[in-house]
């Protein structure tokens, strides 16, 4: 309940999440049957990097800041995104909104009561969006599957609390539970490896097919006290995403990393179909 998307919007991480939620979303327009997206943790939708809560610890400097300009074209669908949606840096409710077409719909989940009357004020009142005051953990068992029956799950927790991973795991279990034939997206921070070696485990063991995990770390990641990196899990990929998300994630490497020993990038095959 503390945690304000604000304070990380635009940095490395943000921008791993963003560049491949828009490959994921445009695939899914890219049929002509309506879809669905459940996005778990919105946020507030949007946000002023030039604020306060962006400005405290100045992460967005090495992420989006370092992408404007001349955007590599693996990343210039994403970026024109963002330029488009003017002063204020898109989050995910709103980078989804922008990809929508008649007939296809997003549903918001936040619990935090000052992010979600930000996200209700900016989307409230636009068709095809669904926001909710709502954990966003329940609505994976609640809100699915949709009407639509095809669609995506974005979850994006905060992993504020000590066992994140494995309520990540356990969501995962629940959604692809509800709804097998959906796209599953679940960001998660890479600090060390030992957990994240331990989430894959953990999704192995419990049955789940066709998983991709891509990652980008921009130092070795042997800090548990420090984001190094973050990864993507991907269920049920579109077809073709693992060789755009290593265009996306080597574009990133190239421009965020700043080259030091230990940095890197790697899209694998967790599991098969």
């Amino acid at each position: 309940m503390n945690y304000r998307h604000a304070f990380h919007a635009g940095n490395h991480a943000d921008c791993l999440k963003h560049a491949l939620l828009v490959s994921l979303v445009t695939a899914l327009a890219g049929k002509a049957a309506p879809f669905a997206v459940l996005d778990t943790h919105a946020g507030a939708g949007a946000y002023d990097l030039a604020g306060p809560a962006a400005a405290r610890g100045g992460e967005a400097e090495g992420g989006i800041g370092r992408l404007r300009a001349d955007p590599p074209p693996p990343l210039a669908r994403w970026l024109a995104l963002v330029e488009a949606a003017g002063p204020l840096h898109p989050g995910s409710p709103a980078l989804i909104a922008s990809l929508l077409r008649p007939g296809d719909r997003l549903v918001c989940c936040e619990l935090h009561p000052e992010e979600y009357r930000a996200l209700r004020r900016r989307f409230g009142a636009i068709a095809g969006i669904e926001l909710h005051r709502r954990d966003g953990w329940e609505a994976l068992r609640g809100l699915l599957p949709p009407r639509e029956r095809r669609g995506l799950v974005l979850i994006d927790p905060p992993f504020e609390q000590p066992g994140e991973f494995e309520r990540l795991a356990a969501g995962l279990r629940a959604g692809r539970a509800r709804f097998p034939g959906g796209v599953f997206a679940a960001w998660y921070p890479i600090k060390h490896r030992a957990p994240v070696r331990a989430f894959h485990t953990a999704l192995r063991e419990a049955g789940l097919r066709d998983l991709v995990a891509a990652e980008l770390w921009l130092r070795e990641p042997l800090d548990p006290a420090r984001l190094n990196g973050s990864g993507l899990l991907v269920g049920n990929p579109p077809w073709g995403f693992e060789a755009e998300a290593g265009a996306i994630l080597a574009a990133l490497h190239a421009r965020l990393s700043d080259g030091g020993a230990g940095s890197g990038w790697a899209v694998t095959r967790l599991v098969e179909e």
